[in-house]
């Protein structure tokens, strides 16, 4: 299989997924940048981490713009997978790919640290290879991963399973003291409708290796993989 990793200017964890994709999942990927209206054959996209455009009016609504994410919207749209990572799921809720908004993290501090994640759901194409209730040690890095619920969005999310992961303490309870942003209801990572499209603020692609502190991101990767192997239905998790 193929992934292809977006590449806007200001963009600083295209190289990380890049890595993380070629050297440790051992995968092809190749590299799309912000202009071009190819994605190159690409079996799954990732939106890397980083400051698009510098995230002049706010996080990702300028990359909204670019010709590649044309060409995302189009594959989302079709059930191609597509992971958006930090400032790439920022970039996603703006396209409309994904529900809600990112704003400022609620102590209007950077946050740059590990975290706990919890897995909510075992039964999607990001999380088969894990447990449901699993607990993940992945770092975050950002200033905007607040998750705000503005349009009664999180109350659906909730109902229809498209929380994925949330952000908890090290025995796994959700704790006002654990979230390290403020989002709603702790939320760390979401899905949209059809279960191809993934938003998360935490940076899988940093911990795919033991030395890095946690190989846990590493989980998220295969599972992508394995899902490629055995496609799900239209409209399924």
């Amino acid at each position: 299989m193929k992934f292809g990793v977006v590449t806007f200017p200001g963009s600083n964890c295209d190289y990380d997924t890049y890595a993380a994709v070629r050297f440790i999942l051992g995968e092809e990927v190749e590299f799309l940048w912000h202009k071009s209206s190819d994605l190159a054959g690409s079996d799954v996209v990732i939106l890397p981490g980083g400051f698009s455009y510098g995230d002049y009016l706010r996080a990702g609504a300028i990359a909204r713009f670019s010709p590649i994410m044309q060409e995302v919207v189009r594959f989302a749209e079709a059930g191609g997978i597509v992971i958006g990572i930090c400032n790439g799921f920022q970039v996603l809720t703006e396209v409309g790919l994904l529900p809600g908004a990112l704003i400022r993290n609620s102590h209007l501090r950077f946050a740059c640290k590990q975290t706990t994640l919890r897995v909510e759901r075992s039964d999607t194409r990001f999380t088969s290879g894990c447990d449901k209730g699993e607990l993940l040690t992945i770092p975050i890095a950002h200033g905007e991963g607040n998750y705000y619920d503005f349009r009664g969005d999180i109350d659906e999310l909730e109902r229809s399973g498209q929380v994925l992961f949330r952000f908890v303490d090290a025995t796994g309870e959700v704790t006002s003291e654990a979230n390290p942003n403020g989002s709603a209801n702790n939320v760390a990572g979401i899905l949209n409708s059809k279960g191809n499209v993934l938003g998360m603020m935490p940076h899988p692609e940093r911990a795919v290796e033991e030395i890095l502190g946690s190989d846990d991101g590493l989980k998220i990767f295969k599972s992508v993989r394995a899902a490629f192997a055995t496609p799900h239905p239209a409209g399924q998790a």
